[in-house]
């Protein structure tokens, strides 16, 4: 089967705990369950709907602070940004907010309406989201798409551990609305698929890119 990143051939390998079927590319790192692991939104929905996710959480406020405290450094002065899949929540707009950064946020389950069209943006952040999706490399355009010349995108998934016999035991892909899994160098391969600056990682879940800015 092909890879819906890189498009090179990959090579399968069976979890014998719960007999399903990956994918795995050795050029850009990319893992993908079988096709018919993959969930609509409606599933999706159900399993999200019991994680308790308080905003006055001082777990889950932390949990987005690092996120910010990783890429606000690297990112520049953004004027606005967008939450991209940000859950039954807004509280990561609101930290933004906080910081200065006027933010829109969306999600296709819980705010399917919030989306402003051809609105362009300095940052999008999106955590905890790409390894729900059916086909990332068309997300990962659609954003590029939506940023502003010179803009960012910051992104939060965990990375695999790139060893098939690691990967079985890794508690990631065990939740089955995860069905898509990625490394920092899945990214890097699509930075260089679309012309994008690979900015920095951290080795274990987040990862900016920035779009190119156009010469003058």
């Amino acid at each position: 089967m092909k890879c819906h990143i890189c498009d090179q051939e990959t090579r399968s390998f069976l979890d014998e705990k719960t007999d399903i079927l990956y994918y795995h590319c050795p050029d850009c790192e990319y893992i993908f369950k079988s096709p018919e692991c993959f969930q609509d939104f409606s599933v999706q929905k159900d399993r999200y709907n019991l994680h308790e996710n308080d905003e006055e959480d001082e777990g889950y406020q932390a949990y987005f602070q690092r996120f910010l405290d990783f890429i606000l450094p690297l990112v520049g002065s953004p004027k606005n940004a967008l939450d991209f899949g940000c859950g039954a929540t807004s509280l990561l707009a609101k930290m933004l907010q906080k910081e200065g950064i006027v933010c829109d946020y969306y999600d296709p389950i819980y705010h399917p309406d919030t989306l402003v069209e051809d609105k362009k943006y300095d940052l999008i952040v999106s955590t905890e989201v790409f390894e729900h999706l059916h086909q990332p490399r068309e997300v990962f355009e659609n954003l590029l798409n939506r940023l502003e010349e010179g803009g960012y995108l910051a992104l939060q998934t965990q990375f695999h551990p790139n060893n098939i016999e690691a990967f079985k035991k890794w508690y990631y892909h065990q939740d089955p609305t995860h069905i898509v899994f990625f490394t920092a160098q899945t990214f890097r391969v699509l930075c260089d698929a679309y012309g994008c600056e690979f900015v920095s990682d951290n080795g274990k879940n987040i990862v900016l890119q920035r779009k190119p800015a156009v010469l003058k």
